[in-house]
């Protein structure tokens, strides 16, 4: 199973605790290997006075990258204060992940990646394109560029190895 991003219903205000609360239940209970992140989406806005205060873009949602397992899910739905998952026909059915062009869009405007590029892409790993005029390819990661969010990758075409420089939100692990 993959890991993949799930939006969790919480009660209004109580984002920030129901976090909290979840990643000191993963770490507890040994599934730091299941459960990954657990995101409070929220974005920077001035109001009227000039003041930049952080304001919630989902309030009483949150974002989790998990993999979903029964002991994962049963550990994100009975924390205190979750409501439940969006996506799922409730009575015991597993609730559908974000697309990665969803979390991509919601992780990008707080200035985050849907990937860890420090972990998890490395040079000489695989990965597919999901976006742009390479989408559907293969190919192999030759450099990454922290800063930029980019990559140098080298895809096969028509039988070449033609290096391509991507957006860290156009490809996923293959």
């Amino acid at each position: 199973m993959q890991k993949e991003w799930y939006v969790v219903n919480t009660y209004s205000g109580h984002e920030n605790k129901v976090k909290e609360k979840l990643e000191m239940r993963a770490n507890s209970m040994g599934l730091e290997d299941y459960i990954f992140r657990v995101v409070v989406p929220e974005e920077k806005v001035v109001d009227d006075k000039g003041k930049e205060k952080t304001k919630k873009m989902f309030p009483g949602y949150i974002l989790v990258e998990m993999v979903m397992t029964d002991e994962a899910w049963f550990i994100v739905r009975n924390t205190p204060g979750v409501t439940g998952f969006i996506g799922s026909s409730g009575k015991g059915a597993k609730p559908f992940p974000l697309t990665p062009a969803e979390v991509d869009k919601i992780l990008g405007s707080m200035g985050m990646s849907r990937l860890d590029i420090e972990n998890e892409l490395k040079v000489d790993e695989m990965v597919k394109v999901v976006e742009g005029p390479f989408a559907n390819m293969f190919g192999k990661i030759k450099s990454v560029d922290l800063e930029n969010a980019k990559l140098e990758v080298a895809l096969d075409l028509f039988g070449q190895e033609t290096m391509v420089e991507l957006g860290i939100n156009e490809i996923e692990k293959a």
